[in-house]
Parts: structure tokens; sequence; C-alpha cells
């Protein structure tokens, strides 16, 4: 049941999301801007290690074209249970994130974000599109195009050579 769904997109910043207060957000407010996006939550072992590097990659790029978007999700665990507006609050409290947390969001099944939809579509992980946990992280290019995708295991700071590519620094 992992299969790819379609999609008519062709590029990420055809998306409009929500914040964490429910506002619409363009995504294609970020075209020219390298993208990470991150599947957060507050209650994973994953946790403090990835906020720690995703907010330590974006204090040393966000200058050069970076940007992360980060989207809470309660799917793995309840491992999000708050609001998504408590989501915000502890990663920018906690991890002084400076970057966006936007509205929870199902990453897998019939109810996953359209915003998903489109990620996993374009770029599957080791066992199929399904996402298998907490912090799975796409990159996309200045062009909305996903250029990588990385399991939790992958630490932010692991990938930061890709992320230089993509901001054309190698």
């Amino acid at each position: 049941m992992g299969a790819a769904q379609s999609v008519s997109e062709k590029s990420i910043h055809e998306f409009t999301v929500k914040d964490a207060r429910g506002k619409d957000v363009e995504l294609s407010n970020y075209k020219g801007k390298v993208l990470l996006i991150v599947n957060v939550a507050s209650k994973c072992g994953f946790t403090d290690s990835n906020y720690t590097q995703l907010t330590e990659l974006y204090n040393k790029y966000k200058d050069k074209g970076l940007e992360i978007l980060a989207f809470p999700c309660n799917q793995f665990l309840k491992q999000e249970p708050g609001t998504s507006e408590d989501a915000e609050k502890f990663a920018c409290t906690r991890y002084k994130a400076e970057y966006p947390i936007f509205q929870k969001v199902r990453v897998n099944g019939p109810d996953t974000a359209p915003v998903y939809k489109f990620l996993k579509a374009n770029k599957s992980g080791f066992l199929g599109s399904r996402i298998k946990w907490n912090f799975t992280k796409f990159l996309v290019d200045k062009d909305g195009q996903v250029i990588e995708r990385y399991g939790t295991s992958t630490a932010p700071l692991a990938i930061e050579d890709d992320i230089k590519k993509a901001l054309g620094e190698v």
C-alpha cells in the first residue's frame, strides 16, 4: 500500500499550506530558496538532535538562501500531541527556531497533506514512498524540485554538503 500517489503539481511552489495559526502560506513565496522540509515532533527520541541541528543549519545558511519548513506530525506514536501553536511555541522557545513551523499534517494515509503527496511522489524512500517516522527530510532546489530524501536517522548536519551544493556553494 506504499505506492506513490500521482500528483499533478510540477513544483513545490504550486502549494498553499497553513501556518501554525491556520493562515494560508503560498509556497511560491520561497521561489529561489533551497528548502529543507521536515516532519517534526516534540516527544520523539530524535527531537533534541534534529531541532538543535536544524537551528544550527538555519542560522548558518539562512542568509545564503536556505529555508527550513517544519510540519508537525502526530502520526508516529502520537509524539506531537498538542496543537500546531503548541508545536511552534516548543520549537521557537526551546530550540530558538526562527524558521516557519506550519500546521500539523498527516504524512501518510488517505488524509496525507497534498504537499507530502508531492514530496513522496517525487522521492520515495528505502521501502517505498511511505514515511517511516518523524524527522524525515526532503531537500528541494530553488526551482521547487525535490533533490533528495533523508530518513530519520540522517542527522541534519550530515546533509550540509548537499545543502551547500544546492545553494551553489560547491
